[in-house]
Parts: structure tokens; sequence; C-alpha cells
């Protein structure tokens, strides 16, 4: 297949029927027809697998998964798979997405994948005499993990280095804390961390005399970076009556608002993570994780606060920044073993956690203009509303042609109720 063939814009591809959708990702060479059984119900999670997958499985439960179009990341065009469920997602990431291949698409980065584990170290008469056997100490200690990982060691990663905090004031009292900075390549990590706290341990046992108690991964995963930005040019962002000016000016107070004030930030920063989490489930990878990491990170300077960052540049241009922590894996875990995982990685066409991290922060922007840019116009109802309406129309009971109808007419009468809805569909009996 031609590399030209693998472009992220496919226009008319919301108003296709699922099979021509499928069929052009088998013909533009994205995916082929076994990849997308894998998305199908029965592929997509077999029973067998989510037995061994958690604990007292009764079946399986599923979500959408929807195709984010025209994103270009660092030059590359991409296909980006979405599980969520929630109207208007999809539809948003992929139209601003467009908005900033216009004015050159994403540049993003990704810092090295490098992990933390927590030691808690107890019982210590002195705390500054045990920080200092600690760091005399440091590369034997190091030295001890090597063969924690041998394979991640022969790859570049491994252990990489010891920090010593002092906790002061807490409810027990003064105690240490080890930072233990482990690079896990190209997966999550957490289990590698948590098995490196494990042997590292007795050896800080023996080192200061205390006792170690919990030894576990840090979520806080801020030596693991990604951040993106994008330039939307002024022009490209006037739609009806709005000029361009007046939606870069209204995102940027839009914007403001959420990054001086916490109750606004919480919800602006849902919107955030509404893309970045849908990537995250369709790739397999911890989200929950992610969201603890994201939101500890918002908070870092005492207050909670935007992630993302909106601006005007010399030009007029609006200038968008997005930065949070995201342990984001390909190997290991849900990853290597959900069929749909699987097939969603590939169609990403990744070949390191770094890249997939910075797909996924890009998404994440791409979200956070969308719901910046709604509010800051029609109001975030005006389009949602019209997405939902197709949910509504369905938990009415609208089966078969009568969903596209019913939707179609609750749009017509602005009333996106399911009372409404089913009244329409009575009367239609």
């Amino acid at each position: 297949m031609e590399k030209e063939n693998k472009n992220s814009r496919i226009k008319g591809f919301y108003d296709l029927p699922l099979e021509k959708r499928r069929q052009i990702l088998i013909e533009r060479g994205f995916l082929t027809l076994n990849d997308l059984e894998n998305l199908d119900r029965e592929g997509g999670l077999p029973l067998d697998i989510a037995e061994n997958m958690i604990e007292n499985v009764i079946g399986r439960f599923s979500f959408p998964l929807g195709i984010a179009l025209n994103f270009q990341v660092n030059g590359r065009d991409v296909l980006v798979p979405m599980v969520v469920e929630e109207p208007s997602v999809v539809a948003g990431a992929s139209f601003m997405a467009k908005l900033a291949r216009e004015g050159g698409g994403f540049t993003a980065h990704a810092s090295d994948p490098v992990m933390i584990g927590q030691l808690q170290v107890l019982d210590l008469d002195d705390l500054t005499t045990a920080e200092g056997l600690i760091l005399k100490h440091k590369d034997d200690l190091l030295a001890g993990l090597k063969d924690v990982d041998p394979v991640l060691n022969d790859l570049g990663g491994g252990p990489q280095d010891l920090e010593v905090r002092l906790i002061i004031n807490s409810a027990i009292g003064p105690f240490l804390i080890v930072h233990l900075l482990f690079d896990v390549r190209d997966a999550m990590g957490a289990n590698a961390v948590n098995t490196a706290c494990e042997k590292l341990a007795p050896a800080l046992e023996e080192i200061t005399g205390g006792r170690v108690h919990l030894r576990i991964l840090s979520n806080l995963a801020d030596r693991r970076l990604a951040a993106a930005e994008c330039t939307i040019p002024v022009e490209s962002l006037a739609f009806d009556e709005y000029s361009g000016e007046q939606v870069r000016d209204g995102i940027i107070e839009a914007w403001a608002f959420a990054d001086a004030d916490s109750y606004r930030a919480a919800t602006h920063n849902k919107g955030i993570m509404n893309g970045i989490d849908a990537v995250l489930l369709a790739t397999g990878n911890d989200w929950r994780a992610v969201e603890a990491g994201a939101h500890a990170y918002a908070a870092r300077f005492g207050f909670y606060r935007s992630l993302s960052t909106w601006s005007q540049d010399q030009n007029g241009n609006l200038k968008g920044r997005l930065e949070l922590p995201l342990a984001a894996g390909i190997i290991g875990g849900a990853t290597r073993v959900h069929p749909g995982a699987k097939t969603a990685l590939k169609l990403l066409d990744v070949k390191t956690a770094g890249e997939l991290a910075e797909i996924i922060v890009s998404v994440g922007l791409a979200q956070n203009l969308a719901a910046l840019r709604a509010l800051a116009t029609d109001g975030i109802q005006q389009g949602h509303m019209s997405l939902h309406a197709r949910q509504v129309a369905i938990a009415a009971g609208a089966e078969a042609e009568q969903i596209n109808k019913l939707t179609a007419q609750l749009i017509e009468d602005n009333k996106i109720r399911i009372d409404h809805a089913k009244e329409i569909l009575s009367s239609w009996k």
C-alpha cells in the first residue's frame, strides 16, 4: 500500500454506513479484515480471555470504538481509535484536528519513560543521618537492582537513580521516603517498578536500621511527561457570525477562567481526559493511573488549575499547549492480551511507548479545544445534544429506520428528551 494512502483525512466518513467505513480502512491499508474481526462483538474479547483477565467473570461489557480523523502528529498522519460512550467526543477531536492540520498539525514530545517507585522508611532515630547513608550507598543499591529485568537493561532501561525525601509532619510523625527512578522503556511499568521496590527494601533496612513499610509505584509520573502544541490560523476559527478573532479571544478567555478557578478547572480538565482516556481504553492501558497522575499534576503549584495553556501568537493565531504525566505502554498487560487493544495499536502504527504518548496528548489538546470553542461560541449543548439525540431515540425504543427519522424529529423540535421521543413513537403507531 502506497504511503500517500495513509492519510487521516477521509472526507464524509461520518456519513458512511459502518461497513463502508470498515472497507475504507482495509482499502487504505490501515487494517485487514482479520484486524476488524478483533473489534467485532465476539472477537473484541473472547470469554476465555476475559475469564483470565480479572476475577469472577460472568461476561463482557462493550463500549463503541470510533475513529478520530484528521490527526497529524509530528508530520505523520494517524487514525486514532477511541473507546467512549459520550457523544461528540470523537467528532469534536476530529474537527479540531482538522483545524490544527491547517496550522501544521500537532507537535508533540514525550520524555524518557521513567517511573517512580516509593519506599516508606519508618522507625529511624535520625532522618538526616539515614538520608546520608542512603545517598552514600546509592551506586551499590542501584547495582543490586540490575537483574530485576535483564530485558529492560539490555534495551537501555532499568534503575536510573535514587532520591530521598524527608516527611517532617505526618499523622505518625517524621519518616523518610526513598524514590526509585526506573526506566521502563515501552511498558507502562507498574510490575517492574513494584518488583524493584520489593527487592530494594531489605538493603535499605540494612543500611539505615529502619523499617521499610510501603513499597509501591507512584502514579504521579512527573518524570514521564508528554506535551503537545498546535497553532490554529485565526482565519480557520471563523464560522457563521463569529469572526476568527472573536473565537480566538473567547477561547483564551474561557481558558483563563479554568486556569484561575479550581471549580472550572475540574470540568475543563475532565474534557481533556475525555480524549485521553478514550485512546487509553482503546489500547488497553490503565486510564485510571493516567487520570490520577494528571489531576495531581494539575495541582503541583499548590492549587488545582488548567493542564493546558492557550494564547495568541505574534501573528494573531491561536496557540495551544498541553503537558501532563502520561504512563502508557505498548507491551505487557491488556495491551498484548486483549485482541481489540492489539488491533488499536496496529491502527496507530506506533513503534514505542513515547510515540503512543505523543498521539494521546495531542488528542487531549484537540478535545480541550473542541470544548473551549463550543463554550466560547454557541454553548456546549447545541452540538452535544444534537449528537445525543440518537441515543435518546434508541433509549425510547426506536429501531432500524425509525432511529434516523426520530433523531431528526427530536433535533427539529429542539426537544431532545426521552418523554418527547416516546410521544413521537406512539404517534407513529
